[in-house]
């Protein structure tokens, strides 16, 4: 079993994660963001994004200019993740490329699709410990309003809280998957399930797999991460309250068309520092969340070296990282409506909006 350290990955803020932090973050060999970008004919382009995320530019234009043949990665971003090494020499060019001749759309107007937009497996865990106990408050709030008010209080006068995780989450990354055809981008609308009437939002990380792998140790798996974007992990969370009574997981609460966003762009580790990441939520222009990543109890390390245990991770592969603290409408006692835009943010990753189908 592994036993994963508590830290941050990416962040070097804490000693005991300090070596698998640095692996992670030279595991990228081009800092870089990438995105898919749709052009005039409704087909996808791999698109490059600069420094400061306000300008995107499409490979074939960047080779172009560069003389250069488009790869076959131009047009595919899983393809380029199962190039992910190879591609990097060019990859470089295109980058300072960009950089000398401020190529390209501006990224507010362009077209995008999530940055994969059908995932080879999607994964997400529960690795933000406030969060879980949050929720568990929300719900217990509803049936036992005393408890509620006797845990925040608890937790506000010693820290500790009677509605912690059970020890086995200490132990081990706890994840469910999710539905890979699901998945939309930057500007998708969100069709609302038939079947809820309580939609909730959650304000996510994910890493995206660059390069297969199988019993990685959490050293090892550093290289096997190509980078993070936002994820928007959608809910039904009436129906979730229900069927996790079976105690078997969500189930369509989390599976309907739709119900997974992903994007802007994908962001290359260095590119990111958890430690420094301000996250937040606005909804219809008005912030409803402002957090941070720095309380994740596994590190991207541990969380993808667990995974990889006797089950092979390829290029392609997302994992969703959990909810981080307050992020998610059921903690604040708010609901999605139908004609909301939810928009989230997070330094490094840009803003990630959808807005929530009126029917």
């Amino acid at each position: 079993m592994l036993r994963a350290k508590r830290g941050l990955a990416g962040a070097g803020n804490n000693d005991a994660d300090t070596s698998s932090n640095c692996i992670l973050r030279a595991s990228s060999r081009v800092a870089m963001k990438l995105a898919t970008v749709i052009n005039d004919n409704g087909a996808t382009e791999l698109g490059l994004v600069n420094s400061d995320a306000t300008r995107v530019a499409r490979v074939t234009m960047l080779c172009e200019d560069l003389g250069r043949p488009a790869p076959e990665w131009s047009h595919d971003m899983l393809t380029l993740l199962q190039n992910w090494e190879a591609a990097q020499p060019l990859l470089r060019q295109l980058v300072e490329r960009m950089s000398a001749t401020l190529a390209g759309e501006k990224l507010a107007q362009a077209r995008l699709a999530a940055p994969l937009p059908r995932p080879t497996s999607l994964r997400d865990c529960v690795s933000f410990e406030q969060h879980w106990i949050q929720t568990a408050r929300a719900v217990a709030a509803a049936k036992a309003p005393p408890v509620a008010w006797l845990d925040r209080a608890l937790q506000r006068a010693t820290g500790w809280s009677l509605l912690r995780p059970p020890a086995v989450w200490r132990k081990r990354p706890i994840y469910y998957k999710g539905n890979p055809a699901s998945v939309i981008g930057h500007g998708g609308t969100v069709r609302w399930p038939a079947y809820s009437k309580r939609l909730d939002f959650e304000l996510e990380i994910a890493v995206y797999i660059g390069r297969e792998g199988v019993d990685l140790t959490p050293a090892e798996a550093a290289s096997h991460v190509a980078g993070y974007s936002l994820f928007n992990d959608f809910s039904a969370r009436d129906v979730q309250f229900r069927e996790m009574r079976g105690r078997l997981g969500p189930g369509k609460s989390k599976d309907f068309d739709t119900g997974n966003s992903l994007g802007p762009f994908l962001a290359t580790p260095d590119e990111v520092d958890f430690g420094s990441m301000r996250l937040e939520a606005r909804v219809n222009d008005e912030l409803w969340v402002a957090s941070d990543a720095r309380t994740l109890y596994h590190s991207v390390a541990d969380t993808v070296a667990f995974i990889s245990q006797s089950e092979t991770l390829y290029p392609g592969d997302v994992i969703g990282l959990g909810t981080v603290p307050g992020g998610s409408g059921i903690e604040l006692g708010r609901w999605l409506q139908p004609g909301d835009r939810i928009e989230l943010s997070a330094t490094g990753l840009g803003v990630l909006a959808n807005r929530i189908s009126a029917t």
